[in-house]
């Protein structure tokens, strides 16, 4: 303990020595100027503070001294985090998009997904501003719900007529048209979009077809990723 506190007071002679050697005149009383001296009694008070933290703690110094250096490493940890938050959350999106079918990477208006163990790349979407997951079908026309997914949205489906005939798993069938108000992927977001609602039976899954695609600004499928731009 005598050591560093030895050193701490040398630190500050050494500091006002400096001081000294570097004033263009020569009385110490004049030569310091305000500055400077409200320099060392700050130094000073830091001594003092740091001498009567060690005659306290010098039972238990090096103890003290590893959970500074432990809180010192928090502490930078969650300044790197802070700094490089939007890289990090990337990251997490990218992994997350990974392991969780349906997730979207997104970075900006980009987004990327995964194709998932059935080979398909399944899609989280939000409909008018509800949860409706997706299967890619770019043999579809246009997007195309299940009757509960259209429910779901808040589609009136008491008022709309089953038209238009499709091809299904199942066989033909008819599907009435629609305008989805909000279509969501990500950060990629269109309004107005045409769609056909099955009816009740007729479909098992929601497809993203042609109909929102053609919208986007480019759309590729690069192995097992499909990578949607929208416009800015």
């Amino acid at each position: 303990m005598r050591r560093v506190l030895f050193w701490l007071v040398l630190l500050l002679a050494l500091l006002v020595l400096a001081l000294v050697a570097t004033d263009p005149h020569g009385a110490v009383a004049e030569l310091v100027t305000r500055r400077q001296a409200a320099l060392v009694l700050r130094v000073g008070v830091l001594v003092l503070i740091a001498g009567a933290a060690i005659a306290l703690l010098r039972a238990n110094f090096p103890r003290a001294l590893g959970a500074l250096l432990a809180w010192a490493v928090i502490g930078l940890a969650l300044f790197v985090g802070y700094t490089y938050r939007f890289e990090l959350r990337e990251a997490a999106d990218r992994a997350l998009a990974e392991l969780v079918p349906g997730r979207a990477a997104v970075r900006g208006r980009t987004v990327e997904l995964a194709r998932d163990n059935a080979g398909d790349f399944g899609i989280m979407t939000e409909v008018n501003g509800r949860r409706v997951p997706m299967v890619l079908d770019t043999g579809a026309s246009t997007v195309v719900l299940t009757s509960e997914a259209a429910r779901a949205a808040g589609l009136p489906l008491e008022m709309i007529k089953y038209t238009v005939s499709i091809d299904t798993a199942n066989g033909r069938g008819r599907a009435a048209p629609v305008t989805l108000d909000r279509v969501s992927i990500g950060g990629i977001v269109e309004r107005a979009v045409p769609a056909l609602v099955a009816q009740p039976g007729q479909l098992r899954t929601n497809l993203l077809g042609m109909s929102f695609l053609n919208r986007l600004q480019s759309w590729e499928v690069r192995g097992d990723r499909l990578v949607m731009r929208g416009y800015p």
